[in-house]
């Protein structure tokens, strides 16, 4: 089934205007949510609004809209200026500048969406895409709806456009704040740890790979719950033992690791090189695998 546009907009790149329309790049999410219910009788609790002063009940059609500008002190607004006070939404997304796709800290990413091209911008759209693909660049824009006006990323995915919605800069707190505390990486942890990341790596994200086990575990007691089956808290995992040495914890994890192959590396059913239990792996020089495979 083909999903449904959520809005139109033109792209305004230099004195060409590319017609688009907007698409989620996202599903519903799929979590889980329980309701509260009363415990006497099981029925749905509604939520109310209560003023705290006279303490009764208060429905939508009483409530109007505020701003607080000092503690406790609010100035109130009509309908109607909360509308002008709104973002006019131009529906168009105008192209400030291009910038290596690289340079986006993904730190500032907000919502995607995928744009299509609308009737009449097929054309152009293509243009766009393939002038942005070829000189890996991506275009920083802004974008007016709802009421606030957004800076967007359109970048290329192939020969399609996506547009990524990004925090602004006083949106994103400052990493510096963060606390780092000052410690001294000896080189041969280092190389332990490039190890570990090379022996489970992949060139490639297979999304599809990963899925929420914890969702599904928890489905799967939801049903017997509906069954009328007892739920039982499942034994708690044993304590592991805590590993005080960097680089014996790296040697143990390395033991531990399983490569990941990639899809069509290794032949069906192949099972991955064993490797010593308490030895790093050698790996032979090109002669001698010239001379393992002679002696084949």
């Amino acid at each position: 089934m083909a999903p449904r546009s959520l809005a139109t907009a033109t792209i305004s790149f230099g004195l060409v205007s590319i017609p688009v329309r907007l698409y989620s790049a996202t599903q519903p999410s799929a979590g889980l949510s329980f309701n509260l219910l009363h415990a006497k009788c099981g029925s749905r609790v509604r939520q109310q609004y209560v003023c705290p002063r006279e303490g009764a009940v208060v429905g939508r059609e009483e409530m109007v809209k505020g701003y607080e500008f000092a503690r406790d002190q609010y100035v109130t607004f009509t309908p109607d200026e909360i509308e002008a006070l709104e973002e006019v939404s131009s529906h168009t997304i105008e192209i400030a500048e291009f910038v290596p796709a690289s340079e986006i800290d993904p730190v500032y990413f907000d919502k995607p969406y995928y744009l299509g091209p609308d009737r009449g911008g097929a054309k152009a759209y293509r243009l766009l895409a393939e002038a942005m693909r070829r000189s890996g660049k991506a275009a920083l824009a802004r974008y007016a709806a709802r009421g606030k006006g957004y800076l967007v990323l359109v970048r290329p995915q192939g020969e399609r456009l996506v547009m990524q919605q990004l925090l602004y800069a006083d949106e994103v707190r400052p990493f510096p704040d963060v606390e780092l505390e000052r410690a001294e990486v000896k080189e041969q942890e280092v190389q332990l740890a490039l190890r570990l990341v090379e022996q489970t790596a992949t060139d490639t994200f297979h999304p599809e790979s990963f899925h929420d086990e914890v969702r599904g575990r928890t489905l799967a007691l939801i049903e017997r719950k509906v069954q009328g089956q007892e739920i039982r808290l499942a034994p708690p995992e044993e304590p592991r033992a805590q590993v005080i040495d960097l680089v014996d914890a790296l040697k143990a994890s390395l033991a531990a690791a399983t490569p990941r192959p990639e899809p069509g590396r290794h032949g069906a059913g192949r099972e991955p090189e064993r490797r010593p239990a308490r030895r790093a792996p050698r790996h032979p020089s090109p002669a001698a695998r010239a001379g393992d495979g002679s002696k084949k």
